[in-house]
């Protein structure tokens, strides 16, 4: 989970055209984040996002229909944050390996600084399921993209890259639950070390004991 892509976070027609409205924007966007992780879709409302962001009840309406309309942008909009952070933070990595080392250590750190966020994806496949599936099937296609690059770069052997991206994804997704939503008490380079082992090295044996050569039948 390590590309930055470009992400629709609203109809063109409704995008902040000046600094202070994108700031604005953003603003409500962050406010939403908060009421909806608290609340849940249902019981959030517009006044109070427009409470929390500071801003008039009209202003929301310059950048959202509705609160369904708030709440699909603010899908694609975490999902721009999560992949921002980690990219910045994966960096120029050594190799492949390396930046999967780096992006789980990133996108724990992430959730634990986040942990609206879980809420918040889980509730889109019921609220918006197309804004669901767009924010898992961005991370995926981008994953593919940079599993196939490494492939040629002679990083990593070659295989199925689009099983691989969901794979990995899952896996971090299920310790971010884990480690960062349910109990954030494990320090993130522990998890991080016991997973590389496990996407580096497998569940197999590095040295399986030798069999015992069968005895000979005395005739």
């Amino acid at each position: 989970m390590n590309q930055v892509s470009n992400m629709r976070l609203a109809p063109p027609n409704r995008m902040a055209k000046t600094a202070r409205g994108k700031i604005t924007r953003n603003k409500l966007l962050e406010a939403a984040a908060k009421e909806f992780g608290e609340m849940g879709f249902h019981a959030a409302s517009i006044s109070g996002i427009t409470r929390a962001a500071n801003v008039a009840l009209g202003t929301f309406y310059v950048y959202f229909d509705s609160k369904e309309a708030i709440f699909r942008a603010l899908v694609d909009y975490m999902s721009h944050l999560t992949r921002a952070w980690i990219a910045e933070r994966v960096g120029p990595s050594t190799d492949r390996l390396d930046a999967e080392r780096k992006g789980l250590q990133a996108f724990i750190e992430f959730v634990r600084g986040h942990r609206d966020l879980y809420r918040l994806v889980m509730e889109a496949q019921f609220v918006a399921d197309d804004a669901y599936r767009r924010y898992y099937n961005d991370f995926a296609e981008a994953y593919q993209r940079n599993l196939a690059a490494a492939v040629a770069r002679g990083e990593i052997r070659d295989g199925k890259n689009e099983v691989r991206a969901w794979a990995l994804m899952g896996m971090s997704v299920f310790l971010g639950l884990r480690y960062a939503i349910w109990d954030d008490s494990q320090p993130a380079e522990e998890i991080v070390a016991a997973m590389s082992d496990l996407t580096e090295h497998g569940l197999a044996l590095r040295d399986p004991p030798a069999k015992n050569p069968k005895k000979r039948k005395r005739g």
